[in-house]
């Protein structure tokens, strides 16, 4: 890349510059040490000047006094309450910068990144909905055992209303009961895991221990209930984070509404410029807006299909696809290298024998190497649908792909629940019914008063039904990824199911995944594992 400098930094300038940027005499640059404030203004300004990045730095952020940058900036520790005062005063002077842009998209230039913790499965869930611009990360339940308790509480949400009801007593009994049978059950499942796929000489200690408590753990998920108490994390860009807070506010559930409150709070010390619009009255017309079509929607759903029974299904159906899929991908792979419109293409794709578009395909996907060498856009030509019902944790799991649209039901006891093989054969599965069973009495009970509230009874095992529409080219990650041998049994049999589909009604576009994985495995972690340990013994010999 030729590399220019359209105007020259003085020695001084250069001085001025050095903190904040991470070179002064090249075309390529970042920046450094600013507030997410001060970088979403710059660029904002960036693409509205001819002058230089670092020229705008200089001149309309360090050098103009109404901005307050020295202070905002400071680094000293000791003042960092005259910073945070600096940073309120000066949003003013920010608000001056951005007041041109009305593209929303001005907003995705200043990003956070937050910390929830002590939330329920409900509103974490509520929080990893968004489908770009948000990036979560939550508290593993296959790592980390969740039956620690505070001040003699197990960490569980005590939903406000239903705590003021008569429900409460048997609420906390209930729940109570799922985590002490949690707990009485890992160490005996932990025993008979390790009985059942003991150690072999080439298995480190280590990676032994990991792999059959992250499988104990993974058993056992199921007792776990929507209430239970988890952190996540997230990094987000301002349009993201405004729009998440909107539809917060429109939750049914008074516990995501109060976390959109306090999410607000903090990003006002973030970035305050780009979430302001969440708080205003636009916000709260678009709240407004969400919650009442919301309501209004599912009454008129009860009205049309509340009487209908729901069928009894397999864990995955194909509601829908193109049949014309193959030529389309193909019409959309040759697309860039021809002048002739995607019409003319598709005529002539349509032409061509079964072997000649196999051809066509198999060059363009290439020689595969690994799972990471995914297929190009063409395969974004075509979409499946699916109806899934599998256990909580399933879903918990898959819900985490957001290049695509998921639609969930309610949470509910109603289709049952899963109980993994591992715990009868270990005859341990008596109790771990008992606990379901007694979770699902006190969800249907409180749910005649509290149908919302009910929800944070239902524990992981229970299946939930929900809808996935994807294209091809997703298709490749999701199954290829969750397929994998490292992964819950739960959704890699949903994976392992939507590849069987798509490759009974499309094996031309199915026949360059190579990475799917149709195999079962004592101990899915195992292998994972056992690569953590040569990457630690290359680090220990480095």
């Amino acid at each position: 890349m030729e590399e220019f400098l359209e105007e020259l930094l003085t020695e001084q300038e250069s001085l001025l510059l050095q903190p904040f940027i991470t070179n002064s005499d090249r075309a390529v640059f970042g920046l450094r040490n600013l507030p997410e404030v001060v970088k979403g203004a710059l660029f904002s300004r960036y693409s509205r000047s001819d002058k230089s990045l670092r020229r705008i730095l200089l001149d309309e952020f360090i050098k103009a006094p109404e901005a307050s940058f020295a202070r905002i900036v400071g680094t000293n520790l000791e003042n960092n309450a005259d910073q945070l005062v600096a940073i309120q005063q000066a949003e003013a002077f920010y608000d001056r910068v951005l007041i041109g842009y009305g593209d929303d998209s001005v907003a995705e230039l200043g990003g956070a990144h937050l910390a929830c913790e002590g939330i329920s499965n409900i509103a974490a869930k509520a929080l990893e909905d968004s489908r770009l611009g948000i990036s979560p990360l939550e508290k593993s339940t296959r790592y980390v055992p969740f039956n620690r308790k505070i001040n003699g509480r197990y960490r569980y949400y005590r939903e406000p209303s239903i705590m003021a009801s008569s429900h409460a007593e048997r609420y906390e009994a209930t729940l109570d009961h799922l985590f002490d049978t949690y707990t009485e059950l890992i160490q005996p499942l932990l025993i008979w895991v390790q009985t059942r796929t003991p150690r072999d000489t080439t298995t480190s200690e280590r990676a032994y221990n990991s792999a059959t408590r992250a499988k104990t753990f993974d058993l056992l998920r199921g007792l776990l209930p929507m209430a239970t108490l988890t952190n996540v994390g997230l990094f987000g860009n301002g349009r993201a984070f405004e729009y998440l807070l909107v539809k917060l506010a429109a939750s049914p559930h008074q516990e995501v509404r109060t976390l959109g409150v306090s999410m607000q709070q903090e990003l006002d010390q973030i970035i305050p410029s780009f979430v302001k619009r969440a708080k205003t009255e636009r916000g709260a017309q678009f709240t407004h807006y969400l919650s009442r079509n919301w309501e209004r929607t599912e009454l008129l759903t009860q009205k049309h299909l509340g009487q209908i029974e729901p069928a009894s299904s397999s864990t995955v159906q194909l509601v829908e696809y193109d049949p014309d899929a193959e030529v389309k991908v193909v019409a959309a792979i040759l697309y860039p290298h021809t002048d002739l419109t995607f019409e003319q293409i598709k005529e002539y794709v349509t032409a061509l024998s079964t072997q000649e578009r196999v051809e066509i395909i198999n060059t363009y996907v290439g020689d595969r190497d690994s799972r990471f060498h995914r297929p190009g856009r063409a395969f974004e030509e075509t979409y499946y649908t699916f109806d899934v019902l599998a256990d909580l944790g399933a879903y918990r799991d898959l819900h985490r792909h957001r290049v695509l649209t998921q639609e969930r039901q309610h949470y509910s006891v109603r289709h049952r629940y899963v109980v993994p093989p591992e715990l009868e054969e270990a005859n341990l599965s008596q109790t771990y019914c008992k606990a379901l069973e007694y979770a699902a009495e006190t969800t249907e009970l409180i749910s005649q008063d509290l149908p919302d509230a009910a929800q944070y009874v239902v524990p992981f095992a229970y299946r939930v039904r929900w809808r996935i529409k994807l294209n091809l080219r997703e298709v490749y990650h999701l199954v290829e990824l969750r397929s994998s041998r490292q992964g819950h049994p739960s959704y890699r049999t949903v994976a392992q199911e939507i590849y069987r589909y798509i490759n009974a009604v499309h094996p031309a576009l199915m026949a360059n995944m190579h990475f799917v994985d149709l195999n079962d495995y004592a101990l899915e972690r195992l292998a994972a594992e056992q690569r953590i340990d040569t990457k630690l013994q290359q680090l220990n010999q480095n």
